[in-house]
């Protein structure tokens, strides 16, 4: 029976009907059959109760074409004829199944026919046994196609017609038995027929040629200039009308895009009604934005845009999301965008607001952010209902051929490791196109799972137009110069079907070139008067940090810090505690009930308390935040006997409004990272935090960090509040477990893009957090949170360091010692400022001071030079760092000190204590680790 796999693993229960049969008439099956179910080492009397099934409901033998033979009084089943029935019927039923599982390999997908593939032998019902002679018999089908029986010759052509036609369907993986048998039904049912409407077929016709004529309008007039072309693909806009059609009818309310550049442009236009006049501005040198706000924007292929569409009278919003040449890497955003916004709807159906990504079919599956982005899907943490996924498959990637892209038959195979359907369909058959989009929204909307159209085309110019494509692909491209146009191809097609209105199609083409012609007169007067943002639920925010955005108040009334020690340090009676826990609640409470000694994670989670009692959302997400990597968090408490879950952040009141969603992520950094950058610049109000495990993993989320979180507003116009917490310290943990990389966050810092923060106390850590909502300006938040600071002795703050008339403080003095007789002021930021202070007390260097940098960028140039101005007598100004000299802020600060010591009229230049250079962030043994900080912590005193 090795033959027949698949046919075993896809009927199970065909299978057990046909044993149940077996059972009562032996000599009725198929001679292999009756050797294979003797063999069985079955207990009988076991599959009757089961087979039966409940008292209720009895169950009987539903194999094709059994019943009727019941009815029709067949008794004798050892004659000829009917092992030709049963064993006819049990060839046919192999034969449907290998087309639902290999039909799509017929499929001639590719318009080039390059590389279509030969016609399968899974396919060829020769290979079962069945003859010519008995196509003509007539098989029991059971409501297969609609039909209780069916001559073989005919069910055969069906099934050509419905997996083997016009479009290949891949479902066979998915294994939700409800999902395939609606996909079955919805095909197989139409049998590949696709019937569309004279008016449906002139309007698809009219988009590829409109579609078409703007992309050659723009190489008329700006030949050489880069567009990313979807010539070749224009199936693709057929595909994105047909679903928002599909979408607005089940009342969606919001659909946001992600895509890459090829086919932008037309997106754009043709489908979110970017004004044509304000694309051709930007091609004649025009920007996007206004003058004024003197940002550098981005290529015209990257923008965002949004508009009100009105379809049957139902008003769709469409937006398209920004996005760098770091292809998928908008993948993420998109998502967290599109939950974000579910969130701010209550849309916990995800029947309001749907992601659709474009993709290349190169991208699709060489970058690891598409799998890192597909893992999300139905996680809670991240589920967005479902995304519908669309490959423009121009079979090349830039200069790569498919063979040397793909290791898998299709682009798309990663697809099946979230078990769902895709389609694929030939980029010349519009109406395949349609039709298979229209199931492919459908089924998201049902389902709420992700769903992928594969539209296999070409590119018509190279990788953009001032590429030459013939050095590398001839034969591709020699096949592209005489291959006819989409809408050629399809206007060909309507001619010889008849009852096709040629001279409206020319008329309609003729007014589009007027428009086009229009549109691009009004472009040479063209200016942005206004900028594309701070709209929604950004309208009550500033654009650029001010001065009062600067210093915001944010310390907590006494007593409502106070009133948080009950709800914050205690569990519901039954809940049964770990013992450490119990005692790190304990000594919570104490903290709070003696208001000193108050450490990291008790600030930590004062500051979260606070936000949600004034009604601040949060949303926390990382691959161990729950807990915290390092143990210091606890933010959900675990019942040692059950394993219930208890959110003491969320039982701060009776009647508590705003929450905390806390959620340990899946093992991804870019993914996760991206998703929560969405998020948060969808939802400003709302709290977002990422942290990492240990803070250089933040660089598998870097294109994210580049390309997003650091330059999205000066690109795009797009802000972000979202908080990333790293791990930072040399602790002698080896080189991926010391360093956040500071240094590079710092090397993107300019125009008060982002905060970089290295804190040291708890009361540092609360009112950073708490300054991040209470400002009406987003900036992303770095900070580089400590490790052995979450226990150390000294890092501990007052509940009076909390209270009214407090904020955060970006440079913290040094109050300690006498002024007059400071000769020497080491500057630092973070865990060092430890080390140096107990190496000061040992030492007792009392003529040196200690200042700390809590918050690195913005510089605070303006209170460094008010801390220099303290001391009369210096002689010596040392920055001191625990990171190599090579990282770490030294470069960063140097430059700033030498402007600093220049404006207060100072001889002294600033030098460096630290580490040396080194290409590896930490020492990997703790004794050499050790040595290097006994080196140049006595350095620093001497």
């Amino acid at each position: 029976m090795s033959d027949n796999s698949d046919f075993f693993s896809q009927n199970a229960i065909f299978i057990e009907e046909l044993y149940n049969k077996y059972l009562k008439e032996p000599d009725s099956v198929d001679d292999i059959w009756k050797k294979y179910f003797a063999d069985l080492k079955e207990n009988v009397d076991d599959f009757n109760n089961y087979f039966s099934g409940p008292s209720w409901k009895k169950r009987g033998n539903k194999i094709v074409g059994y019943q009727d033979k019941v009815k029709k009084g067949i008794k004798n089943s050892k004659t000829e004829s009917n092992n030709q029935f049963n064993d006819l019927t049990i060839k046919a039923i192999q034969l449907i199944d290998a087309f639902r599982i290999y039909g799509h390999i017929a499929v001639k997908l590719d318009p080039l026919n390059l590389n279509n593939s030969a016609f399968p032998k899974e396919l060829d019902y020769k290979n079962y046994g069945i003859k010519d002679e008995d196509l003509e018999q007539k098989i029991y089908l059971n409501g297969i196609f609609g039909q209780n029986e069916m001559q073989f010759k005919e069910l055969y052509q069906r099934l050509l017609n419905t997996y083997s036609g016009r479009f290949a369907i891949e479902f066979s993986h998915i294994d939700n038995l409800q999902e395939r048998e609606w996909l079955r039904i919805k095909i197989e049912n139409d049998a590949g027929v696709i019937n569309l409407s004279k008016d449906k077929k002139f309007k698809i016709l009219d988009s590829i040629a409109k579609v078409e004529m703007f992309q050659e309008y723009l190489h008329t007039k700006f030949p050489g200039a880069k567009r990313f072309s979807i010539e070749g693909g224009e199936g693709t806009i057929i595909a994105l009308e047909e679903i928002i059609q599909v979408l607005a009818k089940d009342n969606m309310e919001e659909i946001i895009f992600g895509m890459a550049h090829r086919g932008r442009l037309s997106v754009l236009t043709k489908v979110i009604n970017k004004p044509y006049h304000a694309v051709f501005s930007e091609f004649k040198g025009g920007i996007f934005i206004p003058e004024e706000l003197n940002l550098p924007g981005d290529v015209k292929y990257h923008l965002a845009f949004s508009s009100d569409i009105e379809i049957d009278g139902k008003s769709i919003h469409l937006t398209l999301t920004p996005n760098p040449s770091h292809l998928e890497t908008v993948n993420p955003v998109v998502l967290g965008r599109v939950r974000a916004k579910q969130d701010l709807m209550n849309d916990e159906e995800r029947d309001k607001v749907v992601g659709i990504l474009l993709h290349g079919d190169a991208a699709l599956c060489g970058q690891g952010s598409v799998m890192e982005s597909l893992a999300l899907a139905g996680i809670k943490a991240y589920d967005s209902g479902g995304t519908i996924h669309i490959v423009t498959n121009n079979q090349i990637g830039f200069t790569t051929n498919a063979t040397d892209g793909i290791s898998s038959r299709y682009c798309t195979d990663i697809a099946k490791m979230i078990n769902v359907p895709i389609f694929h369909v030939n980029g010349d058959d519009p109406e395949a196109i349609a039709y298979i989009s229209k199931i492919a929204a459908e089924y998201r909307s049902k389902f709420k799972k992700d769903v992928f159209i594969d539209i296999v085309c070409y590119r018509k110019y190279g990788h953009n137009e001032g590429d030459e494509p013939m050095f590398t692909q001839p034969r591709m491209y020699d096949k592209i110069r005489t291959h006819n146009k989409p809408s050629e191809v399809y206007t060909a097609k309507l001619k010889n079907e008849g009852n096709f209105d040629e001279n409206l199609f020319e008329k309609n083409k003729v007014e589009f070139k007027g428009f086009l012609d229009q549109e691009f007169e009004l472009s040479n007067n063209y200016k942005a008067e206004q900028a594309d943002w701070l709209k929604g639920e950004w309208q009550n925010f500033d654009g650029f940090l001010t001065e009062d955005n600067k210093n915001v108040i944010t310390g907590v009334k006494h007593e409502d810090l106070k009133n948080f020690s009950n709800a914050l340090t205690n569990a519901p009676d039954s809940f049964k505690l770990n013992k450490k826990i119990e005692r790190l609640l304990n000594n919570r409470k104490q903290m709070l009930e003696t208001e000193d000694n108050i450490d990291w994670g008790m600030g930590e989670t004062l500051a979260y308390a606070s936000l949600l009692k004034e009604g601040f959302n949060i949303r926390f997400t990382g691959e161990d935040v729950e807990r915290g990597t390092f143990s210091h968090r606890h933010s959900v408490l675990t019942d040692q006997e059950n394993e219930k879950k208890y959110i003491p952040l969320n039982n701060l009141e009776k009647h508590q409004i705003a929450k905390l969603e806390i959620y340990n992520s899946i093992l991804s950094e870019l993914a996760v990272m991206g998703f929560e950058y969405g998020y948060s610049y969808s939802s400003p109000n709302k709290l977002v935090i990422w942290e990492a495990q240990f803070g250089d993993f933040a660089n598998g989320a870097q294109m994210i960090i580049d390309q997003y979180l650091v330059s999205g507003k000066a690109k795009w116009l797009r802000m972000s509040g979202l908080v990333l917490l790293l791990p930072h310290g040399y602790e002698g943990q080896g080189p991926e477990h010391s360093s956040a990389r500071m240094e590079r966050f710092l090397q993107l810092s300019a125009n008060n893009n982002i905060t970089v923060a290295n804190c040291t106390t708890p009361a540092s850590i609360f009112h950073l957090l708490r300054r991040q909502m209470l400002r009406r300006y987003r900036n992303p938040l770095i900070i580089m949170t400590p490790k052995s600071l979450l226990r150390h002795h000294l890092a501990v703050s007052k509940l009076s360091d909390f209270a009214e008339d407090t904020q955060f403080q970006s440079v913290i003095g040094d109050d300690s010692k006498d002024a007059n007789k400071i000769n020497k002021v080491i500057f630092c930021s973070g865990k060092v400022y430890y080390d140096l202070l107990e190496e000061r007390e040992k030492l007792a260097k009392n003529e040196v001071a200690l200042i700390r940098l809590e918050e690195l960028y913005p510089f605070p140039k303006e209170k460094i030079i008010n801390q220099i101005n303290k001391y009369k007598n210096l002689k010596q100004i040392i920055w001191c760092q625990e990171e190599h000299k090579n990282m770490g802020a030294w470069s960063y600060i140097k430059p700033r000190f030498d402007e600093v010591l220049g404006e207060v009229d100072s001889k002294l230049r600033i030098g460096y204590i630290g580490r040396d250079e080194s290409a590896s962030p930490a020492a990997g043994y703790l004794k050499l680790h050790l040595e290097e900080l006994y080196k140049f912590l006595q350095k620093a005193f001497e």
